[in-house]
């Protein structure tokens, strides 16, 4: 199912996306992307979710800095040079900024016959963990499902953390964690579930043993294909029920 190149119009600028319709209306997801960019595997995975019945948006978050070449997971952080890079494009990604691009993820959405706003998904993988959930509370009449996998700053100290917005929450919620993660600790695990729990949202959180962060996205280090595919399973179980 071949991707459309699309652009946004959003308040910071053009946002280029990779775009997957349907031949017929669909319920519509947002991947929110890891840090190291749109690259061959996000847009693999994109398909992926797409060939199962979805319409598919895949924006580039980076778009605010100069056009980025894609990261590689296995040395971006490694390099320097690379690891300046990657500092200077992730500057101005964060949750405000992104949930405000959201709002024209939205609208492009239900303005697309073959999409329905009705109900829309979020998935987003390590910093797209966070805008994935942030989403769910920020859009609460849209968002009925959303999905965050080995993600990151979840539930802060920071006034922006997305365990904040539990209370506005009425998507079902997954949040599939690596076990083995310094970015995500447990005292934070233990914020995120005690707010859901607070505020009633569905949820099912989910430890990945022995899984590092990064273990769902197949051109990082360290994936891991058991658990990759026990992703695949849990997040299409998750929009077929609630999309």
């Amino acid at each position: 199912m071949p991707a459309q190149t699309v652009e946004i119009k959003a308040s910071a600028g053009a946002i280029p996306c990779h775009f997957f319709p349907q031949t017929r209306p669909r319920p519509a997801v947002i991947v929110y992307m890891d840090a190291f960019g749109i690259r061959p595997t996000l847009l693999q995975m994109a398909e992926r979710l797409a060939s199962n019945g979805y319409t598919v948006l895949l924006p580039d978050l980076y778009y605010r800095a100069a056009p980025q070449l894609p990261f590689n997971p296995a040395t971006a952080f490694q390099d320097p040079a690379e690891k300046e890079r990657l500092t200077a494009a992730r500057q101005d990604v964060n949750n405000a900024s992104v949930m405000r691009d959201s709002a024209a993820f939205l609208d492009f959405l239900s303005a697309h016959a073959d999409s329905k706003n009705k109900n829309v998904g979020t998935v987003g993988y390590c910093m797209g963990g966070a805008f994935a959930l942030s989403a769910a509370g920020t859009f609460p009449d849209k968002i009925t499902a959303a999905a965050c996998f080995h993600g990151a700053r979840l539930a802060t100290d920071q006034p922006d953390s997305p365990h904040l917005l539990a209370p506005r929450m009425k998507a079902h919620i997954y949040v599939g964690i690596a076990g083995l993660d310094a970015h995500f600790t447990p005292e934070e695990q233990s914020r995120l579930e005690s707010a859901l729990v607070s505020a009633h949202v569905p949820h099912t959180i989910e430890v990945y043993s022995e899984a590092q962060h990064g273990f769902a996205i197949a051109d990082h280090p360290v994936y891991k294909r058991e658990a990759a595919e026990h992703h695949w399973q849990q997040l299409l179980k998750l929009f077929a029920e609630n999309l």
